[in-house]
């Protein structure tokens, strides 16, 4: 019994004709996450910047205003409060604390300066909420240094990953592979981070994480389209490569669409039940999907193409 196909078997869209029009909406989404990068940068959490995040559940929903007005009595520099889910679910960030010169600890548990930040921290707000008690659900600390280091390893994670795709594709196909491959997932990463600096959602380690598994979910999607491009390169050598690279991406559009749906129910299932905490990591997940079934029709095939057609192995490519 043969399963349901989502497109027609013998459907004929003309994804290559359209190839101007993608690259040009492309070229936009590109250039302006760009810009809002180089404008806005990215909302860096903790992992990178280093600092303190408390997550709080109040009795009662708050005054945002008044209770950070209160808490900027203590001098603890940028401090900032947000709802986290419910108006009575709170996380509060602080800056890196460093203790002034000739402060001594007022007592054997409050050695660490930390410590003693967060102490009176916790009795400012508590004073806030004299009728209930306050749940007191995580507190955090990071360090500039462990968070400078977290930074570039971070970096190096994605350049490696991205290298080592490149270096896979390239073996396993041709370079024109590769080099197409890489494209579309340098093009998959800004857009991500473009979305990430437009919203200002807090950009961390688990963000990272998402960029690296759209890379992945990118490039096997990829590399389905690319293997029936070479099988029916090496099957059709006398069509034309408009024609044959058409013929190789309806082929594969149904199990591509098929592959991206039932992704995209799962996440948003974790978009819906999941709660805050995985929230930015859940929003990269789903845009990147979107964008990244987008590039591997519309990006990587195109450019693959282009590619075929500048280099003198024009058939050689595909044997």
């Amino acid at each position: 019994m043969r399963g349901i196909r989502f497109i027609p078997e013998d459907s004929n869209v003309n994804f290559i004709g359209m190839r101007w029009v993608a690259f040009a909406l492309s070229g936009i989404l590109i250039a302006f996450s760009i810009f809002v990068l180089v404008q806005k940068g990215l909302n860096m959490g903790i992992d990178f910047t280093g600092g303190m995040v408390v997550e709080i559940r109040t009795p009662v929903s708050p005054d945002l205003e008044k209770m950070r007005s209160q808490i900027n009595e203590l001098k603890l520099g940028a401090v900032s409060i947000q709802e986290f889910g419910s108006a009575d679910d709170l996380l509060i960030r602080l800056p890196e604390q460093v203790a002034p010169e000739g402060w001594e600890p007022p007592s054997e548990d409050m050695k660490d300066y930390n410590n003693f930040v967060i102490a009176g921290l916790q009795e400012k707000i508590n004073g806030m909420f004299e009728g209930g008690q306050v749940d007191y659900r995580r507190i955090e600390f990071v360090g500039p240094q462990v968070g400078s280091e977290l930074k570039l390893k971070g970096l190096y994670a994605v350049l490696f990953s991205l290298l080592g795709i490149m270096t896979y594709i390239w073996f396993r196909f041709e370079w024109q592979f590769g080099m197409a491959a890489i494209v579309a997932l340098i093009h998959d990463s800004i857009a991500v981070l473009g979305l990430f600096s437009l919203t200002q959602m807090e950009f961390n380690l688990s963000t990272v994480a998402a960029i690296l598994m759209i890379a992945g979910y990118s490039i096997n999607d990829t590399v389905v389209v690319f293997d029936r491009i070479r099988e029916d390169l090496r099957k059709y050598k006398k069509k034309p490569l408009a024609e044959v690279f058409n013929l190789s991406i309806n082929r594969t559009l149904s199990r591509t669409l098929m592959t991206s749906l039932t992704t995209l129910l799962v996440l948003l299932s974790l978009y819906i039940f999941g709660g805050e905490v995985i929230r930015g990591f859940v929003d990269a997940l789903i845009f990147g999907i979107i964008v990244g079934t987008y590039s591997s029709i519309f990006v990587a095939s195109p450019v693959l193409m282009m590619n075929i057609k500048r280099s003198t192995k024009v058939r050689e490519v595909a044997e």
